[in-house]
């Protein structure tokens, strides 16, 4: 389960540190990434070069050792995590973490983070149990954030009771369980679409729209970290590729419509998320059409309706399209739930702040057949994908009933 996973394991100051090196050791032999981050009291119990030699990565310890001035050090090792642990987790990093201090590289990177977190305790039985540090890890929880719980038994300072990190192979077995909860589309195939067309009039002139195509792809993203074997049909954008995810480049409606249906049989789920042009030039001209005096007219003609073909050919598919409208949003959307033989449809305002073409966040209403529409607030892209997502994954297990 954590094979190729990309792992950020933060070291806090505390004696169980010299598990952590066992854990970086597992995690890598396992076939796990790891990217190890310490704070200077996890310095005091083991060193730097114990964690680059079992990972054969590079240790982040200092916030502002800047190797790479393209990059920002604690916000690149995050934004490439999929996910973060922190083993041990001390009373005083949780303390940091749940009051929004960012005094070092670790916590610096974790304010810095959007994805999961996990956190395996580590301290005397009497810290554990301070109204103070269980405050701590009550807010955390209401966060979003996971604990793994420490073990009882005979600590380092002498006590005994409950404060021992969980084991390494405990803590494996723990991620592992929570990566199987957590991939709801393991071993499905979904196909997204995402961006803009490109219809040319000539070589320099072209018809598109403003769509950025952040939508589709935090919805490839998000479906490859449930466990997805996710390909992703862009248009021209200008994104990094998500990882673990597919990408089929093209251009034009035609090359999209091409790329989708070569593939669909294949495909357990389509998110069509494209915003593909629907007419295009009946003649593009070979040479740049020069400008003239007076009005100039071009004849246009209806580009493939992808998603109506999709529809029509959908045998064991769902289906999922979308709807940018600038008014009468319900009613359009729905008439195209029926009319193109969908299982569900997102419909979103593009005339709303922050919830139209290019912003990074999104206000929907997701439809589904014969269901009441179900209105999502206003959520950043990668928010909105996981919504999206878990009705799909309510759709399926109808489905597959």
């Amino acid at each position: 389960m954590l094979k190729n996973k990309k792992i950020m394991l933060g070291i806090s100051g505390g004696i169980a540190a010299y598990k952590s090196a066992i854990l970086a050791s597992q995690l890598t032999q396992r076939g796990a990434t790891v990217k190890v981050v310490m704070t200077d009291n996890a310095k005091q119990f083991i060193t730097p070069l114990t964690f680059q030699a079992l990972t054969r990565e590079r240790v982040y310890d200092d916030t502002f050792a800047e190797r790479d001035p393209e990059i920002v050090s604690h916000i690149d090792v995050v934004d490439w995590a999929d996910f973060i642990l922190i083993a041990p987790a001390t009373a005083n990093v949780i303390g940091k973490i749940a009051n929004g201090i960012a005094d070092d590289m670790l916590t610096t990177s974790v304010l810095a983070s959007t994805c999961p977190i996990y956190l395996s305790p580590a301290m005397n039985v009497n810290m554990y149990n301070n109204p103070a540090v269980q405050d701590n890890m009550a807010t955390l929880k209401k966060r979003g954030y996971h604990f793994i719980e420490p073990g009882d038994g005979y600590l380092a300072c002498g006590w005994v009771g409950k404060g021992r990190m969980a084991e390494p192979l405990d803590i494996i077995s723990y991620l592992e369980q929570k990566y199987e909860e957590e991939q709801p589309f393991r071993e499905k195939k979904i196909l997204v679409t995402a961006g803009p067309t490109y219809e040319y009039a000539d070589p320099v002139r072209i018809f598109t729209n403003p769509s950025s195509g952040k939508m589709g792809f935090a919805i490839a993203e998000v479906a490859a970290s449930f466990g997805a074997d996710v390909t992703l049909v862009s248009g021209p954008v200008q994104l990094k590729t998500p990882p673990h995810v597919k990408r089929v480049d093209v251009t034009t409606a035609e090359e999209m419509y091409e790329a989708v249906i070569q593939r669909y049989d294949d495909m357990d789920i389509v998110i069509k998320a494209a915003a593909v042009a629907d007419y295009k030039p009946v003649t593009v001209d070979e040479k740049k059409t020069k400008k003239d005096d007076g009005k100039t007219v071009i004849e246009m003609e209806r580009t493939k309706d992808i998603l109506a073909a999709l529809g029509e050919r959908k045998k064991h598919q769902i289906l999922v399209g979308f709807a940018a409208e600038s008014h009468d949003l319900e009613k359009y959307a729905k008439g195209k739930l029926e009319r193109k033989n969908l299982d569900m449809i997102v419909a979103n305002d593009i005339t709303r702040t922050n919830a139209g073409f290019r912003s990074d966040t999104n206000e929907m209403i997701l439809i589904k057949r014969n269901e009441d529409p179900i209105f999502l607030p206003l959520l950043t892209k990668k928010e909105t994908a996981k919504e999206i997502l878990r009705h799909v994954e309510s759709i399926m297990q109808r489905t597959d009933k």
